[in-house]
């Protein structure tokens, strides 16, 4: 049974899903947007509002939780210097999921991943 057990589990195993999430997290916040399936994206939407969050508090502490997550320093940089100033009078949202349709080959629904002031171009 699995009570009290949050999340989604992606058929691949904590580090495998760990590293997907991290990775994912850093492609949105570098590009601004990503195309992936609509599990991914609801899983990842989290962790990307908690490290534009983290920007925003502007702190050591913050900075270093978020060095942990993406693992770069020009993201963090990035994140603290462009995109928590963007994003100050947002209370949370940072991010926008749009319906694309559904994959050839597996079906799975394929949605567009990005961020709510991404600049369309």
């Amino acid at each position: 049974m699995r009570h009290l057990k949050s999340g989604r589990h992606l058929h691949r195993k904590s580090s495998h899903r760990k590293a997907l999430l991290c990775n994912l997290a850093v492609s949105i916040l570098v590009h601004g947007r990503v195309k992936t399936t609509e599990a991914k994206a609801k899983e990842v939407r989290g962790l990307v509002d908690r490290i534009i969050t983290w920007g925003k508090r502007g702190d050591l502490h913050a900075r270093r939780l978020t060095a942990r997550q993406v693992r770069s320093r020009t993201i963090v940089k990035k994140v603290f210097d462009e995109l928590a100033p963007r994003y100050r009078d947002r209370p949370g949202g940072y991010t926008r999921i749009m319906k694309l349709g559904f994959r050839h080959g597996d079906n799975a629904p394929v949605v567009l991943m990005e961020l709510v002031d991404h600049p369309t171009s």
